[in-house]
């Protein structure tokens, strides 16, 4: 096998013929294709119908699914919204009657406070006046006895009277005085 050989670097370059532009190194590079003024025409033709094709895709599939999308996120947010006026509504309500309950409950609470109240001060007064009567009882029947002491006591002074004046006379005089004597002399000392 032999060395491959190089090409003079004065030597021209092969031409290809595949149909594309190739520039070779001998050519100027040439304008950016979008601003090449010979391709400017063919340009806005695609670009018309590429824009029109993406107009009619988006108008036909793309925005009417987007619509149908934003249609149920705003008939949901909507239903949201509704249940959640009717829960607060329901709530207010129910607060009301649980107002309502607890007031009529208190209300309730105060009648049987006030009736027990009533009941139990009837029944203290009424054990009052019976304890009070049966303490005015036996303060009568106490006097009653008090009074048949005091009479039976009062009625043995005169004779303990007599009895000691007698014991004493006897000692003074050292005689036995009559009893009648000395009756007579104690109940007029007792009078006078």
């Amino acid at each position: 096998m032999g060395k491959p050989t190089l090409a003079p670097a004065d030597a021209a370059p092969e031409t290809v013929t595949t149909g594309l532009f190739v520039p070779t190194a001998g050519e100027a590079g040439g304008a950016f294709p979008p601003f090449d003024a010979t391709t400017f025409a063919p340009q806005l033709v695609w670009l018309v119908l590429t824009f029109g094709l993406l107009y009619y895709l988006m108008s036909r599939i793309a925005l009417p699914r987007i619509g149908e999308v934003i249609d149920a996120r705003r008939e949901r947010i909507q239903r949201d919204l509704d249940e959640a006026s009717r829960m607060k509504t329901e709530t207010d309500a129910a607060l009301k009657a649980y107002e309502d309950a607890l007031a009529t409950a208190r209300g309730k609470a105060q009648g049987i406070a006030k009736e027990t109240r009533d009941r139990i001060t009837a029944e203290v007064e009424a054990e009052r006046h019976r304890v009070d009567s049966e303490i005015a009882a036996k303060v009568a029947e106490t006097e009653k006895r008090i009074a048949a002491n005091k009479a039976q006591a009062l009625s043995s002074v005169g004779e303990i009277a007599s009895d000691t004046a007698s014991a004493i006379v006897n000692r003074l005089i050292g005689e036995d005085v009559p009893a009648n004597d000395i009756k007579a002399a104690v109940a007029a000392a007792s009078r006078g």
